[in-house]
């Protein structure tokens, strides 16, 4: 069992793994670009490390969960990467969600040193992370995800090997295309039933069970009804994730109408200064679009 586990990025999502890590025995030792989080993950008892690079060096299994795909580049790629001062036989794991081409371009890099390579993008947003129950799309040689998959199973309740390089970001880029139409769906239904006259969270409670039912409505139920837009995941990051979908369509003349409709609802909220708030904040454009607000009083309805 792999005991040294390196651990980059603690936003979001990358700060409970790395915890959840912790708690499980692991020696975790970590690195991330704003000190607070890092220095609130070794109060809890991981060890420091002054970059990457640094962390590669002492870890034999080596994640890292970052923003974007020029992040990923800047920390694992390169002859100043982790990648490279990795030591032989090591295990790198990019949980973040980039693009399937930089995925394959880093794990080429890393056979070419004869360190392994995984890319493992998740599902399940700050809940999952927290719990443990993230579902972990994997990428890679299946020896790799063998290797991998104690830590992984600390990480998340479902792990599931998708193929070689670059099929982790494939699956994660149709989860995050499903994941958008599911939220500005239910943003467009809450706000339909709502100027008919219906209070939304009896209209969650019914479609909660039937064939309507899905995550988001669990999850996210309050965010929507209270208006609490604070992230689990921020719009910005869905935005981004769904360019590389969009991209990635477009390459195989693989049209994405709905995925498109959607990015231009997500655009308008990061347009109006929005980015940084959760996806249920898709709820500000139906409401907008339908002049009404969940919660206030329909259209000829007495007070």
């Amino acid at each position: 069992m792999t005991t040294r586990i390196g651990f980059v990025g603690l936003g979001v999502m990358g700060a409970p793994m790395a915890g959840n890590l912790l708690a499980a025995g692991y020696d975790v030792v970590a690195w991330n670009r704003s000190p607070g989080p890092l220095e609130a993950l070794v109060e809890a008892g991981a060890r420091p490390a002054g970059g990457p690079a640094e962390v590669a060096v002492e870890a034999e299994l080596l994640i890292t969960i970052l923003s974007d795909d020029a992040a990923v580049r800047a920390v694992l790629g390169g002859s100043a990467g982790a990648i490279a001062a990795a030591g032989t036989g090591a295990l790198v794991v990019d949980m973040s969600t980039v693009s399937p081409a930089l995925a394959r371009e880093l794990a080429a890099e890393a056979r070419e040193r004869g360190v392994g390579f995984l890319d493992a993008p998740v599902s399940g947003g700050d809940v999952g992370a927290r719990d443990g129950t993230l579902s972990i799309m994997v990428g890679g040689e299946a020896a790799d995800v063998e290797r991998a998959r104690p830590a992984f199973e600390v990480l998340g309740s479902r792990v599931t090997h998708v193929g070689g390089a670059g099929a982790g970001q494939v699956a994660k880029a149709c989860n995050q295309v499903l994941v958008a139409v599911i939220f500005a769906g239910l943003a467009e239904a809450l706000v339909l039933g709502s100027k008919l006259g219906v209070d939304a969270a009896a209209i969650l409670d019914a479609l909660g069970g039937g064939m309507a039912a899905n995550r988001i409505m669990e999850v996210r139920r309050d965010n929507f009804l209270d208006h609490d837009f604070a992230p689990g995941f921020k719009i910005d990051l869905h935005h981004k994730d769904l360019e590389i979908a969009l991209g990635a369509g477009a390459e195989i003349d693989a049209p994405l109408p709905l995925t498109a409709e959607v990015q231009q609802m997500l655009r308008q909220l990061r347009a109006a200064g929005h980015g940084d708030e959760d996806d249920s904040a898709l709820l500000r454009v139906a409401e907008q679009r339908a002049a009404h607000r969940l919660g206030d009083r329909p259209p000829g309805q007495a007070g």
